[in-house]
């Protein structure tokens, strides 16, 4: 990992602006990998994951790039600046941001994509949406249950934009979310695989659900868990199906459904930052943190690849310790390290 950043440093290279800042024992001072300064030697190098760490051992920020700030990325700035503005939409427009943050829109928008995986409004959207869905799903006596009310606690400024919104996430209205799935129809197919069995279920906006096993009733258990009053039934092979089939059988390497799932913002970032590591490569939760600006999350990006409902389409197999063990995989180890020495192949 060290010589990865060691490079970094040596290219200037910006995007990993965020992931770690590296300090210089002779002047005492820690800088961001893309400083202009003089590259230091490396033997007097040192790095961290933070400016807060570097701090802690006595390093102070670069008069040049000034650690940026603390040593996070301007997309984990601009995260918490939105989570702070859910409900002043007019404050989290690209305008409005790149004037807060002083770079320009098109900056702005290419920075924030290319470390959390999402757009600005995506990502506004989908933590709109992770409140909203929190709110309905709590069931203290005293908590709300009104969709009205939820609507507006979530950031939401009419109920319009939130049924606007449902669709597109959740592939349906929130009146039917609230039910659990009542009216939404789930179709799906249950086939032989290199690795048992695997359930694949889709609406007509995309995939669902990817579940690998053994046993066909505890596959169709788990889909009847998310969504209880969906009506849910077996369906014919779709054009995705017989896609996801094919590449379990080695015939291609490259898999890109679409998907239509219910998910926080966190795991929609976690799950497209997994959908970027390169076939027959394996990234650590640590990295795939550090990829998304949140170089502390590790946990809680392990968490989100346990609970990836659509199995190799979202690779999360791909994601090992730091020790390079293969630690815990929903669906078995056999099964992980099956799908890992296919790709090596």
């Amino acid at each position: 990992m060290q010589n990865r950043f060691w490079k970094a440093v040596e290219e200037r290279d910006s995007t990993f602006d965020g992931r770690f800042v590296y300090a210089v024992r002779s002047t005492g001072v820690y800088c961001r990998p893309s400083c202009p300064s003089r590259r230091p030697l490396r033997a007097g190098v040192l790095f961290f994951d933070n400016a807060v760490e570097a701090e802690k051992a006595g390093f102070r920020a670069c008069l040049r790039c000034k650690g940026k700030p603390a040593g996070e990325s301007l997309g984990s700035r601009v995260c918490r600046y939105v989570d702070e503005h859910l409900k002043d939409e007019s404050r989290i427009t690209l305008a409005a941001l790149s004037a807060a943050f002083q770079v320009s829109p098109y900056h702005l928008q290419r920075t924030f994509k290319r470390t959390i995986g999402v757009s600005p409004r995506e990502y506004a959207e989908a933590r709109r949406m992770g409140l909203w869905k929190s709110r309905m799903r709590q069931t203290g006596p005293t908590e709300c249950r009104d969709v009205t009310t939820a609507l507006y606690e979530a950031g939401y400024g009419s109920s319009s934009r939130l049924y606007e919104k449902a669709s597109a996430r959740l592939g349906m209205t929130p009146a039917i979310y609230r039910k659990g799935g009542a009216g939404m129809k789930i179709e799906y197919v249950i086939s032989d695989c290199a690795l048992g069995r695997v359930l694949v279920a889709f609406t007509g906006r995309g995939v669902s659900a990817v579940y690998l096993g053994e046993d066909d009733g505890v596959m169709e258990s788990a889909l009847h868990s998310e969504y209880p009053r969906a009506e849910i039934q077996r369906g014919h092979r779709s054009e995705w199906v017989t896609e996801l089939l094919a590449y379990l059988k080695g015939k291609h390497r490259k898999l890109d459904l679409p998907l239509d799932l219910a998910a926080t913002a966190f795991q929609m970032q976690v799950w497209a930052e997994l959908r970027r590591i390169p076939y027959g490569s394996t990234r650590t939760y640590l990295q795939i943190a550090r990829g998304m600006g949140r170089p502390t999350a590790a946990r809680a990006v392990a968490r989100a690849c346990a609970t990836n409902p659509v199995s190799v389409v979202v690779p999360c197999h791909r994601v090992v310790r730091e020790d390079g063990d293969l630690a815990g995989y929903r669906w078995g180890l056999a099964r992980k390290q099956a799908l890992l020495a296919a790709e090596s192949r």
